[in-house]
């Protein structure tokens, strides 16, 4: 839960932010003075990183439908940059409202939203991308919106936030970006493929890692929250 949330029912407080070694840069806070000068608020960031995330969804579908490998490679890195600046979004919004004290009823909404929709962008995005499949692209966002379900599902049963991957948000975020990255600075001779006629990709493999990580996840987080409501039972 970022700062700017408002807790509510089965909420906490400060605990309940994911913890990010990144949070703690010094980037973040000295660009806070630049962003209050410009009336920019916690919410306006989430927003930004909404679209930052269809965005990248958009460019790397359309890496399957570029003309030449010159286009192909610069709209793998867009995607990747824009990845990234969703990232930095999700970031700079909690630290943003911690620093200034910019709280807002409505800024639980403001987060948990965007946030499910630009993750399923990306996701969806990339199932359409050169060496990949729809069909992984679909199970992988819906995998991860599961995932994110289940978080919060645990915290609402009573358990504390769970965190725990192996494929939390910052995990298929990074995952996504470094293929993406990847394929970007590289020729596609260098990128393998798997399957019937080469069809899958890094791309594609990707999100099938994804996909089953997710399933790992949710069933470590339920697995942990069981067990803890079991023993902490009066």
């Amino acid at each position: 839960m970022n700062p700017h949330e408002t807790p509510g029912p089965g909420e906490g407080g400060g605990g309940d932010r994911r913890p990010l070694r990144a949070r703690g840069l010094r980037l973040w806070k000295g660009m806070i003075p630049l962003l209050q000068r410009c009336g920019v608020r916690p919410n306006d960031i989430s927003a930004v990183g909404l679209f930052a995330g269809v965005a990248a969804g958009v460019a790397l579908g359309a890496t399957a439908y570029a003309v030449s490998e010159a286009s192909r490679r610069a709209l793998w890195l867009a995607g990747a940059l824009l990845i990234l600046f969703r990232g930095a979004c999700n970031i700079m919004d909690g630290v943003l409202a911690v620093e200034t004290g910019a709280s807002s009823r409505t800024g639980y909404l403001w987060n948990e939203f965007p946030d499910r929709m630009a993750d399923a962008a990306a996701m969806i995005g990339a199932g359409y991308a050169a060496g990949s499949e729809p069909t992984v692209g679909w199970a992988a966002a819906v995998a991860a919106v599961i995932t994110a379900y289940t978080r919060a599902l645990v915290r609402v049963a009573g358990a504390p936030m769970d965190y725990r991957g192996p494929m939390a948000k910052p995990a298929r975020l990074a995952l996504l970006c470094a293929v993406a990255a990847y394929c970007g600075l590289t020729p596609a001779t260098w990128q393998p493929a798997w399957g019937r006629g080469s069809a899958t990709g890094l791309m594609g493999a990707a999100l099938w890692l994804v996909t089953g990580g997710c399933a790992v996840t949710v069933w470590r987080r339920l697995r942990h929250a069981a067990q803890y409501l079991k023993e902490s039972r009066p």
